[in-house]
């Protein structure tokens, strides 16, 4: 078993007022703390996609960065974890869990997911039009695993935008199942998330 990863430090970073990949979190930045959330839990080697210090470029989506950073991935790699620098918070034990459950072998991607607290509502034109079963929702995060043949096979098959690599690998068929995520497993979309992930950091939580 190979398994490798893929840190996403591109973007613009619209929401934040600018790019938040050399943003420093405790002295470092959100890419260093990625890239090592990956490699305590088990990848043996990452490619950063981004514009950092030995990283590849990216691309205009999202996808596009993932689809460059899958270029330095050996085609005799077994898995490969897709991850997002703005979670700087994941832990190894995360990262393992997702590891052990692509292990089993009887799944083409993992995704962490946590319950949905709030009520959901649908909303059209303002008006509230429906209330969704928050029971059967899921707030999925990174890093999330693939077997690296099935993700080569989603990029290749079409060129449509997504908002994850898991979407991707559902549209060709292939099954996704989630593990447990992390609710410190935060994402740094506002300047407001940056100062979430210092307390956490500042209160030992990660």
């Amino acid at each position: 078993m190979t398994i490798w990863g893929i840190v996403v430090a591109a973007g613009s970073g619209t929401r934040f007022g600018g790019p938040k990949y050399d943003v420093l979190l405790a002295g470092r930045p959100l890419w260093a703390w990625a890239r090592e959330a990956l490699t305590s839990g088990g990848a043996g080697d990452v490619v950063i996609v981004g514009d950092v210090p030995h990283g590849v470029g990216g691309g205009l989506r999202r996808r596009d960065s993932v689809a460059a950073g899958l270029a330095h991935v050996p085609d005799d790699c077994t898995y490969t974890l897709v991850h997002d620098a703005a979670r700087p918070l994941a832990s190894p034990d995360l990262v393992g869990r997702v590891i052990a459950r692509l292990d089993r072998g009887d799944v083409d991607g993992v995704v962490p997911a946590i319950p949905v607290r709030d009520t959901i509502k649908r909303v059209d034109n303002e008006k509230v039009v429906a209330t969704v079963d928050r029971h059967v929702l899921a707030a999925v995060q990174t890093p999330q695993g693939f077997r690296t043949e099935v993700l080569r096979a989603a990029h290749q098959a079409s060129d449509a935008d997504a908002t994850d690599d898991a979407a991707m690998v559902e549209r060709i068929g292939g099954t996704v199942v989630t593990v447990a995520g992390d609710p410190r497993n935060v994402k740094v979309t506002y300047p407001d998330d940056l100062l979430l992930a210092e307390a956490l950091v500042e209160a030992g939580e990660s």
